[in-house]
């Protein structure tokens, strides 16, 4: 299957400075970056993966995988699926193209904060939840670290 880079980006315009409400808000809960990036996923791919412990799936904010909302366990799901939903390899900055994830670690350490990717040229611009913004410009950020995942595609389920 393919992953529909366009819906994903229109997604993340629609919602990035605002809340669908089909959808838990995590700000008080730690942060809505991660759950804003699954969603426009979710947006470009149209398929869930309900694998328990493992899987990327949003039924409620209490029926839902980790990977949906928590930063390490997204980038793991993206790196090693093989079953159904989105998969992605890790890969350099200048490789970003729009609907890709950005993940940012400010201390060097821990991966924090997940953007996604909504232009690359002449500068890679992405939209995000915490810190609501939409076509930001990834050198606005101070970070130590950045991991790029580009969406290969996606598995049926």
């Amino acid at each position: 299957m393919t992953y529909d880079r366009e819906k994903a980006v229109a997604y993340a315009k629609l919602w990035a400075q605002r809340r669908n409400p089909a959808y838990y808000d995590f700000n008080a809960d730690g942060g809505d970056c991660t759950n804003f990036v699954s969603q426009c996923l979710y947006a470009g791919c149209g398929t869930m993966n309900y694998t328990n412990d493992t899987g990327w799936y949003y039924s409620s904010p209490d029926n839902r995988a980790a990977a949906w909302s928590g930063v390490e366990f997204l980038h793991r799901f993206l790196t090693t699926n093989k079953v159904g939903g989105p998969y992605a390899a890790e890969a350099p900055l200048e490789q970003a193209q729009p609907g890709d994830v950005i993940q940012l670690s400010f201390d060097g350490y821990v991966f924090g904060h997940s953007l996604l990717v909504v232009s690359a040229a002449p500068e890679i611009l992405v939209a995000t939840h915490s810190d609501d913004s939409f076509g930001r410009s990834l050198r606005s950020y101070h970070y130590q670290l950045a991991r790029l995942l580009h969406i290969e595609g996606v598995r049926a389920g």
